[in-house]
């Protein structure tokens, strides 16, 4: 393996600590922060003579994934008070599982389900960007899936907008899937959901 594909595997797996280890060791930096300096050493890292010179990729993955095109996106919102201060959290996975990118964003002040509308807006258009042609989509929240699907009607004047938004971003996609799943199954969004919130508002640091 050459000198800088290993570097860069070995910053990726750096990147990929759980959030407990950052928070213990760099306590005044936010993890996101640590997480995407670290990406942007690896984005500009020498590629090996053997590959094809592209553009560099906002996310170092980003290359593998425009040629797989399948990805999978879990999502996930939070609002503490519904309505309260929000959140919201995304992961992409590529065929085998990886993590190709996770994100948490604080939202302001909005209801739970604003919340999970919004996650997923975040969530598409990263994926959009990563080259994805086809995805998968799981929520926990099914309100939102079912609404999706169609299976629902979308009553309120403040989901509307969002509702319109994703099919918007859904019609760019080749082909897509929504499924819901427990809450367990969707613990890693959850969490960088609730890291919003908590990055903006001091939590912990």
């Amino acid at each position: 393996m050459a000198r800088e594909e290993e570097t860069a595997e070995i910053l990726q797996a750096i990147a990929h600590l759980p959030d407990e280890v950052w928070r213990q060791h760099l306590p005044a930096f936010a993890v996101q922060r640590i997480r995407d300096a670290l990406n942007a050493v690896v984005s500009v890292l020498p590629r090996p003579a053997r590959q094809v010179v592209r553009p560099q990729p906002l996310f170092p993955a980003q290359h593998a994934a425009g040629r797989a095109g399948n990805l999978s996106l879990y999502t996930d919102g939070a609002s503490r008070g519904n309505p309260g201060e929000a959140g919201a959290g995304f992961v992409i996975l590529d065929e085998q599982g990886g993590e190709l990118s996770a994100r948490g964003s604080y939202l302001g002040t909005c209801t739970n389900n604003a919340a999970e509308y919004q996650a997923l807006i975040l969530g598409l258009k990263q994926a959009a960007r990563l080259g994805a042609r086809k995805i998968e989509i799981f929520l926990d929240s099914q309100l939102i899936v079912r609404q999706i699907q169609g299976l629902y009607k979308v009553k309120s004047s403040d989901l509307q907008p969002l509702f319109a938004k994703v099919q918007r971003l859904l019609a760019t996609f080749e082909k897509y899937e929504i499924s819901h799943i427990p809450r367990e199954q969707n613990k890693r969004a959850d969490q960088l959901a609730n890291q919003g919130i908590d990055d903006r508002l001091g939590v912990g640091a």
